[in-house]
């Protein structure tokens, strides 16, 4: 099934050569001269004339019936590729073919120009071909960067900066930041609100710490639909380069992430915490304050983090442990359960 050209508009067809340049990777393929593909579409609703891709073993029988032209796949899986479609034989299947599908479905780029019901402060910046939409606000002294998106009401605040082709969708939201290039604000994100400071007074009462300081986004960072980073009290908050987080994703105050860190669903970091290069965080995942979360390391869904993190581990449950921990423990209670179960049953017959 071609995707929905009311959505998606398609730039194609395509010639295989044009495609295979697109892949950025070597490819092992006989390329017959002339031949055109029409679009992408998965293994099992490819057509002829449309191109697929195999990932993974799980995916073999639907890559034996598949009606696909072409379809992207690992040495080991040349063999099942069926008779008339043409193997095209990478490393990394799935990843080539997120570029082709780009080449065939490029990100759809509104003109460049200032909607009349916008309101631009006084002084901001607005760089060459960025467009800006329907009531759209920028404030005061804010400087955007050249071939930047700001969609329809969305707010970027005084004194913010954004680089070079950030794209800021409907609704969201950013102010007391500094952007690099390419970053990417999904609907109705939120990005250096105040962050959740306040200090108890002796009557019970709260005071707010006054938030200070700012949002880092590095170069490619992009922030899910309604997630929220909040800027730092005294330090700044730092994203990382090519960070992503999905939506509903909560960020604290003075949150310091190296690059290439994936935050999912519902996820959320404490104030103050250190996360490494190249971290994960799987949905629903929560950590305390001040910790530090070493190099590469994986947090799995619903894992409460409570204490420092090394680099490389695998971490479950609540509190989280190390996996082969948390397995063991989750069988030990299945067993105790089970055990109190027959207890049980053998009280009742006496």
């Amino acid at each position: 099934m071609a995707a929905d050209p009311r959505f998606f508009p398609q730039a194609g067809p395509q010639r295989l050569e044009d495609i295979l340049a697109a892949l950025g990777e070597p490819c092992d393929a006989t390329v017959e001269t002339g031949l055109v593909l029409t679009g992408v579409a998965p293994l099992a609703e490819a057509e002829r004339g449309q191109l697929s891709y195999c990932d993974g073993a799980r995916n073999l029988a639907a890559l034996r019936r598949t009606a696909a032209g072409a379809v992207l796949v690992q040495e080991a899986q040349r063999g099942a590729v069926p008779e008339g479609c043409l193997a095209l034989v990478v490393r990394h299947p799935a990843l080539a073919f997120s570029r082709a599908a780009a080449l065939f479905h490029p990100p759809p780029r509104p003109p460049a120009g200032i909607h009349p019901t916008a309101v631009i402060g006084a002084g901001a910046e607005i760089g060459a071909g960025t467009h800006v939409g329907p009531y759209a606000v920028i404030g005061e002294g804010a400087r955007i960067g050249p071939d930047c998106v700001i969609g329809p009401h969305a707010v970027v605040g005084e004194g913010v900066v954004l680089g070079e082709g950030c794209r800021l969708h409907a609704h969201s939201s950013i102010s007391h930041a500094i952007c690099g290039r390419g970053v990417v604000l999904h609907p109705g994100a939120r990005v250096g609100q105040e962050g959740f400071g306040f200090v108890p007074t002796p009557e019970g009462r709260f005071v707010t710490m006054p938030q200070l300081g700012l949002v880092r986004l590095e170069d490619g960072v992009e922030i899910g639909a309604n997630a929220c980073v909040d800027r730092g009290s005294h330090a700044d908050t730092v994203i990382g380069a090519g960070t992503r987080l999905d939506n509903l994703v909560q960020v604290g105050h003075n949150v310091r992430m190296g690059p290439g860190c994936v935050l999912v669903s519902q996820s959320g970091v404490s104030g103050s915490t250190t996360l490494g290069r190249y971290v994960t965080l799987a949905g629903q995942a929560g950590l305390t304050g001040h910790l530090t979360i070493g190099d590469g390391a994986r947090i799995g869904a619903q894992a409460g983090v409570m204490r420092d993190v090394p680099a490389g581990a695998d971490m479950l449950g609540s509190p989280a442990m190390p996996v082969k921990e948390a397995m063991r423990a989750m069988t030990m209670m299945r067993r105790l359960a089970a055990q109190n179960r027959a207890g049980a049953k053998d009280g009742e017959k006496e």
